[in-house]
């Protein structure tokens, strides 16, 4: 390419981003936010997760008229205002006033609860103290304080306002894979963001993967289990080295429609899968196996990937009515979680190379088989 090519193609792309900077203050913000003008989607709001001291910390930091970050917004066809990064520090502030609904943080975050300032290393005093308790003056400031906003307008390129989320959210406050995928790949298309958040609410998958860790279910964890789901089983082949690039290449193929993907066949499969073994083993059907024949409380990645990557040769077969067969499959599964080979290949870490995932996968169909014969 020509130095005039790559030029040109920068020109090209600087036209397809409009943006606009404005200052407003956080009661200019709070009010679009009430009015409905300044949108922050389901998904990303369940990314807040600043302590009580860190939210405090930035209304002590408003109130010494400290510099802060700008706040990134997305026009929308409609005018609204779609928060894309800065969720942390405008979620702070509507929690000072109260208006912050938080139901995923523990303890949960009601309308109507107001932020009691605590941890202010500068101004201590502040500590203990709410809004509503703050003198007059104090509250006026913090009504009036602004912040610089970047706007990226109407009109401007889908693509490129979903990469420009991805780079603005690889700094500061870090955010999972999943977390990250559930806000950007929506600006392609919402279905299968909303498919495999669907999915990750099944109580037979919800009770499957039951110990996974109260940080990983922050962190999104079970609704990317969904996404490793039916990425392995529909692209499996595409597979090369790093899960979580080939999760994502999947991810923005469904949503962008340069990969073809059957909602309501995917769904009954991934129904049946899961009523199955939530019946055969329950939460433990993802844990290694101990003394006796005794399943632990644990959840192991590869054996989430071995069994239901493993059953889908015969899961067509299986009559969900027959107790016989969900036996044989409880059975089958012990068997597996016993043999010496499957425990070589999902023990330890670095298993996630392309021939050690086909090897364990294998293994489980092996296992499988003999449910049906």
């Amino acid at each position: 390419m020509t130095i005039e090519n790559i030029l040109e193609e920068i020109e090209t792309k600087i036209d397809k981003v409009h943006t606009q900077s404005l200052d407003l203050s956080f009661n200019e913000l709070l009010d679009m936010f009430k009015n409905h003008e300044l949108d922050i989607s389901p998904d990303y709001q369940r990314l807040f997760r600043w302590t009580v001291g860190a939210r405090s910390r930035f209304i002590e930091s408003l109130i010494l008229e400290m510099p802060v970050p700008p706040i990134y917004v997305v026009e929308t066809d409609d005018g609204v205002y779609q928060l894309i990064d800065g969720l942390q520090r405008f979620s702070s502030y509507l929690h000072l006033r109260g208006e912050l609904v938080a139901e995923h943080m523990n303890p949960p975050i009601k309308k109507g609860d107001a932020l009691e300032l605590a941890d202010c290393d500068i101004v201590k005093g502040l500590n203990g103290l709410t809004f509503e308790s703050l003198p007059m003056a104090l509250k006026i400031k913090l009504k009036r304080a602004f912040v610089r906003v970047e706007v990226v307008r109407k009109g401007s390129d889908n693509k490129l306002k979903y990469h420009m989320f991805k780079r603005l959210n690889t700094g500061g406050e870090p955010l999972t894979e999943q977390q990250i995928r559930n806000c950007t790949i929506r600006m392609l298309n919402p279905q299968f963001n909303d498919f495999i958040s669907q999915m990750s609410q099944n109580a037979d998958f919800q009770n499957c993967i039951k110990n996974i860790s109260d940080v990983q279910r922050y962190g999104s964890y079970d609704i990317e289990l969904v996404l490793r789901y039916f990425a392995l089983k529909n692209y499996r082949s595409e597979f090369k080295h790093d899960v979580a690039d080939f999760m994502t290449e999947y991810m923005e193929g469904v949503s962008d429609g340069s990969l073809y993907f059957d909602y309501e066949s995917n769904k009954i499969n991934f129904e049946k899968v899961f009523f199955i073994l939530n019946k055969a083993h329950k939460n433990k059907i993802f844990a290694r196996i101990g003394k006796e024949n005794n399943l632990q409380n644990n959840f192991n990645i590869y054996h989430f990937e071995s069994i239901t990557m493993g059953i889908q040769d015969i899961i067509d077969l299986i009559d969900i009515k027959e107790d016989g067969n969900i036996q044989k499959v409880k059975d089958s599964v012990i068997k597996l979680k016993n043999d010496e080979n499957f425990k070589a290949e999902t023990t330890g870490g670095g298993k996630n190379s392309t021939g050690l995932l086909r090897k364990r996968i294998e293994l489980a169909q092996q296992f499988f088989l003999g449910v049906i014969q």
